[in-house]
């Protein structure tokens, strides 16, 4: 039997796509997250074109591609802004949609959260689940403020430092990958039209995309600092002094960020539930169930995907614990190879000259063959 009532714990991305897709297919879907206000964090988000075709099959892609800026190509340089290639970005979402956009992750989460309300999916804000209690046919769950709910099924999409695996009794916690990350919005130079990265600097590298008509995205990916520094306030002194030496369009961007310029620092994790995700009628998805590093950019295309996917057949003809099991049999495969290649980028980023080491040819294969369907 198809579900009819699911539990969304999480409002990200994956949660907020998971609402829709169930709504579409006639499930009542009730979403709680733990933050008391619901909006994305405000620096940039690459979307591939899964990522375009899951926000598409649930009716925002429209919303989001009038703000976003798409570009079918990138550009790698050297420290110094000098070029060493162009290279066509594969059409993971299928040649009618752009191969890549870049967005204000604001942007995306607005446009999810509004379309959310619109199909009437119940919100509840600045709580989560404090206890589940599960039998053959239904999930009982009692929420931090004392209130509780019976469900068909309950969803854990509640991110990288999911509370929701261990209420599933999965153990499995993220860990460091040995690099991090500085990132801000900026304005936009006129000569930016797709994203870049430099490579061959003092860092691991650095890059950016553009997000808006008027804004783009700058990184800086470097090794590990003080965890003290980790957050959403990092010094913007602290990232000039890190990113000296880039020179092109991204030092021009580092030396116009004004003094008030929020930088968003955070060491970078990875996380793989190598074991099933599913503990009778609750599952995690999403980052509670893999996150991997940036550097091909499919993170939000793996939860996007994750979501639509699982709605489709949960609310399908199969008993739901087959369904799960299902769910998990094909997106297992497909999220390693991403995790995977993503973890092999970062330890050649970590350490240059690997012999053997060929990052364009592993972001190749891997985009390309996520252009076969999830």
């Amino acid at each position: 039997m198809p579900v009819e009532k699911v539990l969304v714990v999480g409002g990200g991305i994956t949660g907020s796509v998971l609402c829709l897709a169930l709504a579409q297919r006639g499930a009542e879907a009730e979403l709680v997250e733990l933050s008391p206000q619901w909006f994305g964090v405000g620096h940039g988000i690459t979307l591939q074109g899964n990522a375009l075709k899951a926000l598409r099959s649930v009716g925002v892609l429209e919303r989001v591609l009038a703000r976003a800026v798409p570009f079918d190509i990138m550009r790698l340089r050297r420290a110094d802004g000098e070029l060493i290639t162009e290279l066509p970005t594969p059409h993971t979402g299928g040649p009618e949609l752009p191969s890549t956009a870049g967005a204000l992750r604001t942007d995306l989460q607005n446009a999810l959260c509004d379309a959310v309300y619109a199909h009437g999916v119940r919100v509840r804000l600045g709580l989560s689940v404090e206890r589940l209690d599960q039998s053959s046919d239904h999930v009982d769950v009692t929420f931090t403020d004392g209130s509780t709910g019976r469900y068909d099924l309950v969803v854990g999409a509640d991110g990288i430092n999911s509370r929701m695996r261990a209420h599933l009794g999965i153990g499995t916690r993220p860990h460091p990958v040995g690099m991090s990350i500085f990132r801000v919005v900026a304005d936009r130079p006129a000569e930016m039209d797709c994203a870049e990265v430099y490579y061959g600097g003092p860092r691991y590298k650095a890059g950016y995309s553009p997000i808006s008509p008027d804004q783009c995205y700058a990184y800086l990916l470097d090794e590990n600092l003080d965890a003290s520094l980790v957050g959403p306030r990092a010094p913007l002194g602290l990232l000039r002094e890190r990113g000296t030496g880039y020179g092109g369009t991204w030092g021009k961007i580092l030396a116009s960020l004004p003094d008030d310029t929020t930088v968003d620092y955070r060491w970078i994790e990875a996380i793989l539930v190598d074991e099933a995700w599913h503990r009778g009628r609750t599952v995690v998805i999403g980052d509670a169930a893999h996150a991997c590093p940036p550097l091909i950019a499919q993170g939000a295309a793996m939860c996007a995907e994750d979501a639509v996917l699982l709605a489709e057949l949960v609310t399908g003809d199969e008993p739901v614990e087959q369904a799960l099991e299902h769910f998990m049999a094909r997106r297992l495969p497909r999220v390693r190879m991403v995790l995977e290649n993503s973890l092999q980028l970062a330890a050649w980023e970590i350490a240059p000259g690997t012999p053997g080491a060929d990052p364009a040819g592993i972001m190749s294969r891997t985009l390309n063959s996520l252009t076969v369907a999830a």
